[in-house]
């Protein structure tokens, strides 16, 4: 099944996070024939799919996904967002970028690379899961890597097929990701009647003092790889319903995209001083999604650099924005982590898509990587 038929194919399948929904039945007998070993690894909500050709050697492993975000208004697209139509070389759904495209791209490219040659002293591994757009309490591949590892699994690389690039395909790659560090704050005031301030306090009127404090704040300067942490408010409710009646409390959702200069623990106790020093009654509890990383090794780094270059004729820089990938729960296995994958300007959005052509040159350039790390 070559590129463009499987990805319209998985795109058809409606695998909103975190579930996989059958995108794992067609990948894994294509892998068998290909001749990889394989097993599906589930916990929780979520299903893994984890499979290796060769023998031994230092192992290459894709690390992708087939869970997408769901697709918001679907009489907004022009074409149906499990449709998988292509026009005008580019292929149309959710999840096209993000990245069941650049899954076929990398299955294709180790089929054309297989029909030529034989791995000796090298393996390739190709881990799929179906909860990287979802939330922690699916589950993870955390643990999944934990169950590799007993198994005396060792990845020595590992190219996360997230969509890096930003104006052509493979401009740019990301050694490493920001932490992700989430709070619900509630702010406890003194609920009443409009009419009596006197015998209220009100959690609105508290809230203002604190987001401009955050807002102004700066949590860290950043360093070389990572532009400063940054704090971002998601979500705020209050009221009663009632138009005379302040509330007694207001809730708010926030988030840290916190970079190597700052840990988890550092910024809660940051935040928790500025709730105090404000005298602000309040609950607050919170979820570390992932800690930053950094890929410090150079050699993984230059290989795929050079492959970029012989494809493209050109050199990516290296740019570590963007929100978090499972790359980041690579680092237990003490891989060098890179990615590298199509442009990303239409994830997550309406009439999200893919240009075959750039999925195309993708596949050639992880060709030649497979060939400078394998033969």
């Amino acid at each position: 099944m070559n590129l463009e038929t499987l990805a319209k194919e998985l795109i058809k399948i409606e695998s909103i996070s975190p579930n996989d929904a059958g995108c794992f039945d067609v990948i894994e007998p294509i892998l068998k024939t290909m001749g990889f070993e394989s097993q599906r690894i589930s916990y929780k909500s979520v299903e893994n799919l984890f499979a290796v050709i060769g023998s031994d050697g230092p192992t290459l492993c894709f690390l992708g996904h087939t869970d997408v975000v769901p697709t918001g208004p679907e009489e907004l697209w022009t074409h149906h967002p499990f449709s998988g139509e292509i026009q005008d070389d580019h292929i149309y759904g959710r999840g096209a970028a993000d990245m069941k495209g650049n899954v076929c791209a990398f299955i294709e490219a180790v089929e054309i690379f297989l029909k030529d040659h034989s791995l000796n002293n090298f393996r390739i591994a190709i881990l799929l899961t179906s909860n990287e757009e979802g939330e922690p309490k699916d589950g993870f591949i955390d643990e999944l890597l934990e169950k590799l590892k007993d198994q005396g699994e060792k990845i020595e690389y590992c190219l996360v097929g997230e969509p890096s690039s930003s104006e052509r395909v493979a401009d740019t790659i990301r050694i490493g990701r920001r932490g992700s560090l989430s709070g619900s704050l509630k702010i406890i005031g003194k609920q009443g009647h409009i009419a009596y301030p006197e015998k209220i306090i009100n959690p609105i009127f508290l809230v203002s003092d604190l987001i401009n404090t955050l807002k102004n704040k700066e949590w860290d300067s950043g360093n070389e790889h990572f532009q400063p942490t940054s704090f971002q408010i998601s979500n705020m409710h209050s009221g009663t319903g009632a138009g005379n009646v302040v509330p007694g409390e207001l809730s708010m959702d926030f988030n840290f995209r916190f970079c190597s200069e700052s840990t988890s623990n550092q910024l809660i106790d940051q935040f928790e001083a500025v709730l105090n020093e404000l005298n602000l009654k309040y609950e607050v509890s919170w979820s570390l999604s992932g800690n930053p990383f950094l890929t410090t090794k150079d050699f993984f780094i230059n290989q795929i650099i050079a492959s970029i270059n012989e494809i493209t004729g050109h050199e990516p820089v290296i740019n570590n924005g963007g929100g978090t990938s499972d790359g980041r729960f690579m680092v237990a296995m003490d891989s060098e982590i890179v990615e590298l994958g199509p442009l990303n300007d239409s994830i997550h959005k309406i009439d999200e898509n893919v240009s075959l052509t750039d999925l195309r040159t993708l596949r050639d350039i992880y060709i030649d990587l497979i060939k400078r790390l394998a033969t």
